[in-house]
C-alpha cells in the first residue's frame, strides 16, 4: 500500500523557519519525482517546489530564495526547508509523487500518482 506521510507543520511567527518532511512507502521512492504543493483557505492548490530523480529542482517565484527542497533516497524522505516565512505562506502543505511528471508546478491534482494527506503551516504576523 502506497503511503506519503507529511510532518513538521506548525505555527510560527513571521520570519521564522520550519522543515517539512514527507516519508514515502509502498513504492520505489527513487524512481519517482516529488513535488510539494500547498493550499491556502479559499484558494486553489499550487505547486511550491519540485525535485526530480536526478536532484534537479524548481521553485515557485513566491518561495524562491526562501524555500529549499531536498530528499534522502536512503530514507525515502522528501524535505522542504522553509525560511523567512510570511503570513501568506499559511496553508496546508502536501507532498506528491509521480513516475512521469517532473518539475511541473502547474500540474493538477489528477496529474500526480500519489498524494499525502498534508501538514498544516500557520504563520502569524
Amino acid at each position: 500500500q502506497v503511503q506519503l506521510v507529511e510532518s513538521g507543520g506548525g505555527s510560527v511567527q513571521a520570519g521564522g523557519s520550519l522543515r517539512l518532511s514527507c516519508v514515502g512507502s509502498g513504492y520505489t521512492y527513487s524512481y519517482y519525482c516529488m513535488t510539494w504543493f500547498r493550499q491556502a483557505p479559499g484558494k486553489e492548490r499550487e505547486g511550491v517546489a519540485a525535485i526530480d530523480t536526478d536532484g534537479r529542482t524548481k521553485y515557485a517565484d513566491s518561495v524562491k530564495g526562501r524555500f529549499t527542497i531536498s530528499q534522502d533516497n536512503t530514507k525515502n524522505t522528501l524535505y522542504l526547508q522553509m525560511n523567512s516565512l510570511k503570513p501568506e505562506d499559511t496553508a496546508m502543505y502536501y507532498c506528491a509523487a509521480d513516475f512521469r511528471v517532473c518539475l511541473d508546478l502547474e500540474v493538477g491534482v489528477d496529474g500526480m500518482d500519489y498524494w499525502g494527506k498534508g501538514t498544516l503551516v500557520t504563520i502569524s504576523s
